[in-house]
């Protein structure tokens, strides 16, 4: 059968786009590997349509065949959810060749654009055509507005635009029948039923592909500025964030909070990025502020929100980038947090979200929990506190084996973990996803009904189960 079934995914996309491990010259690492090499599998194939058209005839073969699909965008992913298993009978379909800028509608505030546009490339034309695609991540230059939707991405700007489900507002899909569903309206009020759009969109290719989106524009700002400030604890850091919002108002797009010892990992392993303030402050605070009247407006709302701050005693020190290279240099630091966690060895991740108001003693708790159970155990603590989505990372003992604390460790942090984030009204997955790596646990936290209701979409749209098996649910 899989000879059958190569066949006929040569025939739909050409033989020069379907890689199998029969090709000696072939390497199918780069599909076959997570991006955190959690999990290496192994692909019948990885095919590589270049059109809609071929993203169905590849389907509807998968489909006859009783073969599982596994869609793959830029494979940045966190969650192990966009990578074979290691049966050899998946077939990876990669949708890197569909990345074109289908259209761009200035009057209406939107771009069409196909699903494995890489997140910059889309910014660049955003930019180049006097627009704002307002989605940014660490990975904007690897990863692909589908996979962005898949995952219902965040990122640095969600307090001011939210996620990807925000920016969107129609989709094409391929479903699990291979048919295609042309919903690339521009319609931002569409009051005709069920909300197709919304249901594909963070199902992360378990219910069927994404292979173009029509997307939200904004005018360019004036002025974008960026701030530093250093904050005596998590509680000052949320009392500055309810100023920052009564201060800038819509002008807050971002709003970040990083532990020392995060920012003492980058000025560790990247000492030549500088990073200010961090010593002397258990938590440091970057705030943006995009204006539509000039610098000048700008600066001087910042400065009243960094003098009324002061007063308050919320602020202990503050910085303002004087300019553009300065701002990219503060927003850089912030983003190496991840790559300097990694330099420093194996760690266990966790992407939660708390409401705002209870992240303090969400963290004082979890934090002593912790430390008490694991003595040693460092904590990585940082994300978006503007939208109550925190990284709140476990690193091994400074003086021990990271491999076998992540061996012997793992199971038992994300339990006490996942414990809290309950008891404080959290979700276990704020922006990764559920993927394979959370999909065990998601029972144990999500409501039960919920729960239902999401196998019956499943079993009613997928009733195979061949679209990206094993992730989000598992098989019934």
């Amino acid at each position: 059968m899989s000879a059958e079934l190569l066949q006929a995914l040569r025939a739909a996309v050409g033989p020069a786009q379907v890689l199998t491990h029969e090709d000696p010259a072939a390497d199918l690492s780069a599909w076959e590997n997570d991006w955190r090499k959690r999990a290496q599998g192994r692909a019948l194939a990885v095919v590589r349509p270049g059109s809609t058209a071929e993203v169905a005839a590849v389907v509807r073969a998968c489909a006859e065949a009783g073969a599982a699909i596994v869609p793959q965008g830029g494979n940045t992913g966190l969650v192990v959810g966009s990578v074979p298993d290691d049966s050899g009978t998946q077939v990876v379909l990669s949708l890197t060749r569909m990345n074109a800028v289908r259209a761009i509608d200035g009057a209406n505030l939107t771009m069409t654009v196909e699903a494995g546009c890489v997140l910059q490339s889309l910014q660049d034309a955003a930019e180049n055509a006097g627009f704002l695609f307002p989605l940014s991540l660490a990975a904007e230059g690897s990863c692909t507005i589908g996979g962005n939707l898949a995952t219902n991405a965040g990122g640095t700007q969600v307090v001011r635009y939210g996620n990807a489900r925000e920016l969107c507002l129609g989709l094409e899909v391929v479903t699990a029948q291979g048919e295609v569903w042309q919903g690339l309206t521009g319609l931002r009020k569409d009051n005709t039923g069920y909300d197709l759009r919304d249901l594909f969109i963070g199902s992360e290719g378990t219910l069927g592909v994404i292979t173009a989106a029509t997307l939200k524009l904004y005018p360019l700002p004036a002025a974008q500025l960026t701030a530093w400030a250093a904050v005596p604890t998590l509680d000052a850091a949320v009392a500055l964030l309810g100023l920052a919002h009564q201060h800038l108002g819509a002008g807050l797009t971002g709003f970040e909070v990083m532990g020392q010892f995060a920012l003492g990992l980058v000025d560790k392993h990247f000492p030549a990025l500088r990073v200010p303030l961090w010593a002397d402050s258990p938590y440091c605070v970057l705030l943006e502020n995009s204006d539509s009247e000039s610098e000048e407006h700008a600066r001087g709302q910042f400065e009243r929100l960094l003098e009324t701050a002061f007063e308050q005693g919320l602020v202990s020190d503050a910085v303002v980038a004087e300019s553009l290279s300065q701002a990219r240099g503060l927003w850089h630091i912030r983003e190496s947090i991840p790559l300097a966690q990694a330099e420093e060895g194996l760690n266990i991740k966790h992407d939660i979200s708390i409401p705002v108001s209870r992240i303090p003693a969400f963290c004082a708790e979890t934090d002593a929990l912790l430390q008490r159970e694991i003595p040693g155990v460092r904590l990585v603590n940082f994300g978006h506190l503007g939208d109550g989505n925190l990284h709140y990372n476990v690193q091994a003992p400074a003086d021990g084996d990271a491999k076998k604390f992540l061996n012997e460790q793992e199971t038992r942090v994300n339990t006490l973990v996942f414990d809290a984030v309950a008891r404080y009204d959290g979700s276990i997955s704020a922006e990764h996803g559920v993927g394979s790596l959370k999909v065990a646990h998601l029972p144990h936290y999500k409501d039960p009904v919920a729960l239902g209701l999401m196998r019956a979409i499943k079993q009613a749209l997928d009733p195979h189960h061949l679209m990206n098996p094993g992730r989000v649910l598992t098989h019934p």
